[in-house]
């Protein structure tokens, strides 16, 4: 393979093609269907569909076939199958994974940009979805393309591009169950909906984090009342949820004060924190857009590596029942209620973690308040297996031949809910996860962007490792199941100082 050959195709691919359809993507609103209740009627999901469909059936691909499947009730799916080519087997697999929903609008955008407006800046695409994950589709099919051009053998490849991870990818399973047959069992798994810890090094996601939450609401009254009547004699609904929050957070710290929340962090992972930490110094936490003098959580760069990735945080990332400033008077109000994210360690399950956040939050309410907690996820995270060599060393060759640089692993703070579960349905595949989410990217919040050249480079990169896939499948070293990394389920012991 001519890496610089490979270069040169992808770079002309996205210039001419995949930035232009970003353009128009981003311009849809398909928000997933947890911020768009009537996202089918409102067709913005249909319409994103028919863009990347008609993108990829223009694609001169031999023998590829593009099919969206619609199970009744759910959120359509892109199904791509690619025969392998040039010697490649179709007893093998290479599955490629994106999605295609969207997060909500978010305030705080700049007067000059917006989610649903496309701005090219500075090698900068801004708005809604561009980086997460709109790319997926266009950065997989451009890296085989980049492949077929050069007559580079391939596996066979299958690309998924679903419509609801933004939402937890609750109708995922029905469609890999659905597809169970035409999927096949792969070997290889690349899915590029991750982070990277700069623009100058390709980084793989080595673990993702799971989340609970959901609205806990306490009420103290039928309706509002006069402060200065009730205040003193009526408990206030403030108070009383910071009570509750107290129970399962340290407010000093940030510290999870539950046990079985917290999870042992294996070495593996502890070690591939430090070196993260080394390379990125203070773009650990200088990344964020911090207001002047505020301090970071720690400071120690590995410990905030650790925090991001293996333990449990509490982010409120919404409030009820609280009027505007402007619009709120001398009024004791009778609820407040906010939204919990808790993000979990990779190998805490999602499920218990929300049965444990009902306990505390809803046992003994204080002063006798009505006090709801309606829980509305359930996502356990993710822990890669044992990397092959090969794949360890395809990796590492492709960030040295696009990047100049070695490649880098390091835990991602978010979660893809599809890597757990083919985890368990594919226990012998091996995974590259990677992203074009870096510093400043700011996925899900204001003027969130995709790295242009970081796309192209990780496109290539993809189309190596794929390269490199169908050398190690003549060797046999693609078959049989990994060897699973320390998973460190031992939930009750707390990996944190």
């Amino acid at each position: 393979m001519d890496a610089s050959r490979i270069d040169r195709y992808v770079d002309a691919k996205w210039e001419d093609e995949i930035v232009p359809q970003l353009v128009e993507y981003i311009r849809i609103p398909n928000k997933s269907p947890m911020f768009d209740a009537d996202w089918a009627a409102h067709g913005y999901m249909d319409d994103a569909v028919k863009l990347m469909e008609g993108w990829a059936r223009a694609q001169s691909i031999p023998g590829m076939q593009v099919e969206v499947v619609r199970l009744e009730g759910r959120t359509p799916l892109i199904l791509i199958d690619i025969p392998a080519a040039h010697g490649g087997s179709n007893d093998d697999c290479v599955l490629l994974y994106g999605h295609l929903d969207k997060q909500p609008e978010m305030t705080g955008w700049d007067d000059d940009l917006g989610p649903w407006k496309p701005v090219l800046r500075d090698g900068k695409l801004y708005g809604r979805g561009g980086a997460d994950d709109g790319y997926a589709i266009y950065g997989s099919l451009a890296a085989i393309l980049a492949l077929q051009d050069q007559q580079v053998p391939h596996a066979r490849c299958v690309v998924l591009i679903e419509a609801c991870e933004e939402s937890g990818s609750y109708d995922l399973p029905a469609y890999v169950d659905h597809l169970a047959d035409r999927i096949g069992k792969p070997s290889l798994v690349v899915c590029l909906d991750s982070g990277c810890g700069n623009y100058d090094q390709l980084w793989c996601t080595t673990s993702l984090r799971g989340l609970t939450g959901g609205n806990l609401d306490v009420q103290v009254l039928e309706e509002g009342v006069h402060s200065g009547d009730a205040s003193g004699v009526v408990p206030s609904s403030f108070r009383l949820l910071r009570q509750l929050l107290s129970r399962i957070e340290d407010e000093a710290t940030g510290r999870i004060l539950v046990d079985g929340l917290h999870a042992r962090i294996p070495a593996e992972r502890s070690t591939q924190a430090r070196r993260a930490a080394e390379v990125l110094g203070t773009a650990v936490y200088d990344k964020f857009p911090l207001v002047p003098g505020l301090s970071p959580m720690h400071d120690d760069l590995t410990e905030l590596v650790l925090n991001r990735t293996w333990r449990p945080a509490l982010s409120v990332t919404g409030v009820g029942g609280v009027p505007t400033l402007d619009s709120a008077g001398n009024v004791l109000r009778p609820r407040t209620a906010v939204k919990l994210s808790l993000r979990l360690p990779p190998t805490v399950d999602g499920k218990r973690a929300g049965e444990l956040l009902q306990a505390e939050l809803l046992r003994d309410p204080p002063n006798g308040a009505k006090v709801t907690l309606a829980l509305e996820k359930a996502a356990t995270g993710w822990n890669a297996p044992a990397m092959s060599p090969w794949l360890e060393q395809a990796i590492d060759a492709a960030s040295h031949e696009f990047f100049g640089k070695p490649a880098m692993y390091m835990g991602e703070g978010g979660s893809i809910p599809f890597m757990g579960m083919l985890g368990e349905k594919f226990p012998g595949a091996q995974f590259m996860i990677t992203g074009v989410l870096g510093p400043h990217s700011n996925a899900h919040g204001p003027n969130e962007f995709l790295h242009i050249a970081m796309g192209k480079k990780v496109t290539a990169s993809v189309a190596r490792v794929i390269a490199e896939h169908h050398h190690a499948s003549q060797r046999g070293e693609t078959t049989g199941s990994a060897v699973a990394a320390d998973s460190g389920q031992r939930h009750g012991d707390h990996g944190c100082c």
